[in-house]
């Protein structure tokens, strides 16, 4: 029989949002590749997903939905039916609703997919028609959005295609060859050109290690490091004060405050050379256009807000907003927008619930929610025991016996192990989907390719099941994917004229845009219609509205030395705090994926990395077993004694699975606490201590 080859989309967290060609045979799904007519897969996929076989047919799939039998987070269920399982959940939440009312209820969901229809309108339509608390979004990038918008006004960003315009490269606290891969091939291109490319990043990461110059940093002084550069841009004049006059709000005001950034200051702060700020502000003055590219993990620290508005007035220093090229290249989330009316109903359902940080899960379930107390709880597209910061407080308020867990999942994750009823959900070549780039400008339909396997569901099926359950009559709940999807193309003004049947037929298609070079006019959508150095808008929040005043709170108490009474006793000497830095893995995208055994074998045992001068003070060799700890709790990986991270910095990826290895991982020592701006959290202000274990 002949193969059908079926269009689709890459569903994980990635800016690259790659085109998928799945084939099938026998109504199997045979083989998967990189789209060659997408302009950004051009063919290819990432090591990630090129085994996304292996995840759709893994014998470990949820099959049906099961029970919990036994105590929580004992292994033990029961398979029901789907009726069951739907009953079950409607009477106790409508009992919770009776009692607590609907606030009680908190749905948890990130980025498992990034699709339309599966993430957006599935964590929001049931929800807002529910009344049910909200959850702030705010574990990935919400301080640097917030300072984008209050700069910039919107987050746009250039196609990478751009930077084979570039002369000079900034990648700021980002590793694109883990994170964004199909950016390199137009990064390498450049670089053959002539472009000189610098990653500043506490660790040499595999993008350091192709770069020109990699410049290392004390982890979260990125803020600090940008207006020193920023005081040797003006104090030797190589700024720009003709367009700062034109195209800026609040120049006069930072020049004043640049005066307290000089080099040695900076210098002293950042842990750097002070000839490195020196060059560093040189080239940057004098190589045009230059580009600075930064991603989310910047912003996860306690400064995470002002580290990105101090890197966003660089450009405008010396002009390079609106230049081909160069400027800023973060994120393209602000084009095309979704309609938010069509995709919440605000109008059709009741006033907002209240909001609860997702940061703060643990602690909301453990009392810090109250009127009311948080009585159910129902994950998707997320695992926050592995994913979340301060994971064993989250496993605390799990296991309270009055709270009602759902987890729809597609495995037994180290979340799923706490619910009280688990639903089986479907892959992304089992379910219809839309999705937008945050890296691209490309909307690309997803084309389901196989059919659910087993009894799985996708998340919109089981919101419009659930709907129904509720006794929910509201048309809006009910359409299918196909039809959420045309209404929310037809009534967002940003995507006019891109039609349901032209992106089934053709696979994708890009956003319209009157130039592809963010900000190409010289105006800008703040309500001054210029950059904004000084914001009025963050200044109405209590947030400084000038870049450079930062936090040196970079851990709470929680961390602290103090708090480490239940931890071995060891020598004073020995337990000197480091700073734990948990960025992306090569081989996983967060905790997704992190269960497939090519891929955990490509990725070798939990590790972390450390200096050999931290490594030898603490009797540490290459491959000892270790245990690091603060008072959230601890975990044991193996030691890589390296000199790609700085003194005092140890570097261990996020990702792993608790259960799969060891029982813990890195979030059991990560902070809850919250950054400058929008909720944010602060995964890399996280002070540890290191054991070698005997």
């Amino acid at each position: 029989m002949e193969r059908l080859r079926i269009r689709g989309a890459c569903p994980h967290d990635c800016p690259d949002t790659c085109g998928l060609v799945t084939e099938v045979q026998d109504g199997e799904a045979v083989s998967i590749r990189g789209d060659p007519d997408n302009p950004v897969t051009r063919g290819w996929l990432c090591a990630k997903v090129r085994p996304y076989l292996n995840h759709v047919y893994h014998p470990d799939r949820l099959m049906y939905p099961l029970r919990r039998v036994g105590p929580k987070g004992g292994g033990q269920w029961q398979r029901i039916r789907w009726e069951e399982a739907l009953a079950e959940i409607a009477t106790r939440w409508k009992t919770i609703i009776a009692e607590s009312g609907p606030e009680a209820i908190l749905p948890y969901f990130y980025s498992g997919t990034l699709g339309l229809v599966q993430m957006t309108v599935s964590s929001t339509r049931l929800w807002n028609r529910l009344g049910a608390s909200r959850m702030e979004r705010t574990i990935c990038c919400a301080a640097a959005f917030m300072a984008v918008r209050a700069t910039l006004g919107q987050i746009w960003s250039p196609p990478y295609s751009d930077v084979l315009h570039s002369k000079l490269v900034l990648i700021w606290g980002h590793n694109p060859v883990s994170t964004a891969p199909h950016f390199m091939p137009f990064l390498r291109q450049a670089q053959h050109a002539g472009c000189q490319v610098v990653v500043i990043d506490p660790h040499r990461t595999q993008t350091a290690a192709g770069a020109d110059w990699h410049i290392a940093p004390r982890p979260g002084t990125d803020g600090v490091l940008a207006l020193g550069v920023a005081h040797v841009l003006v104090s030797e004049g190589m700024h720009n004060e003709a367009w700062l006059h034109e195209h800026t709000v609040g120049w006069p005001l930072l020049r004043q405050r640049l005066a307290d950034y000089s080099p040695h200051r900076a210098a002293a702060i950042t842990g750097l050379p002070e000839e490195d700020i020196l060059r560093l502000a040189r080239l940057y003055g004098t190589q045009r256009p230059a580009l600075i590219k930064i991603a989310d993990g910047i912003n996860r620290n306690r400064n995470g807000g002002q580290n990105v508005r101090a890197i966003c007035a660089l450009p405008a220093l010396t002009g390079q907003y609106g230049v081909r090229g160069g400027g800023l290249a973060y994120s393209t989330s602000d084009y095309g927008k979704w309609d938010s009316e069509a995709v919440n109903h605000w109008r059709d359902c009741p006033p907002p619930g209240r909001s609860i940080n997702m940061n703060r899960l643990g602690a909301a379930l453990l009392g810090e929610a109250q009127n009311p107390p948080l009585r159910a709880l129902y994950v998707f597209a997320a695992n926050p025991v592995a994913s979340s910061p301060n994971a064993g407080r989250i496993i605390e308020g799990m296991l309270r016996p009055d709270l009602f867990t759902v987890v729809h999942e597609l495995f037994l994750t180290d979340t799923a192990d706490y619910a009280d009823i688990v639903l089986p959900a479907t892959s992304q070549l089992e379910q219809t989907d839309l999705h937008r780039g945050y890296g691209t400008t490309l909307l690309t339909y997803n084309h389901p390719a196989i059919p659910p396997r087993g009894e799985c569901k996708s998340n919109w099926e089981v919101m419009r099941l659930l709907a129904t359950a509720l006794g929910f009559e509201e048309p809006w709940l009910h359409q299918s994917a196909d039809e959420v999807i045309a209404e929310v193309l037809e009534k967002s003004p940003a995507l006019r004229g891109i039609t349901l049947a032209q992106l089934k037929s053709e696979g994708a298609a890009s956003v319209p845009l009157e130039d592809a070079t963010p900000f190409a006019d010289g105006h800008f959508p703040t309500p001054s219609g210029k950059v904004e150095l000084f914001s009025q808008k963050l200044a109405d929040k209590g947030i400084d509205p000038l870049p450079g005043r930062f936090r040196d709170d970079e851990d709470d108490g929680d961390g602290g030395r103090t708090e480490c009474v239940n931890t071995p006793a060891v020598d004073r000497e020995i337990a000197e705090a480091l700073q734990l830095l948990t960025p992306a893995a090569h081989h996983f995208v967060s905790s997704s994926l992190a269960n497939q055994s090519g891929l955990r074998k490509n990725a070798g045992t939990p590790f972390i990395e450390i200096h050999p001068d931290d490594a030898a003070r603490r009797g540490i060799h290459d491959g000892d077993r270790v245990v690091v700890y603060n008072g959230r709790g601890g975990c044991r990986l193996r030691a890589v004694v390296t000199t790609a991270v700085r003194p005092g910095v140890v570097v261990s990826p996020k990702g792993r699975w608790a259960k799969l290895d060891g029982g813990t991982n890195v979030n059991w020592t990560t902070p809850d606490a919250l950054a400058d701006m929008a909720g944010q959290s602060t995964f890399h202000s996280n002070r540890v201590w290191v054991r070698r274990i005997e």
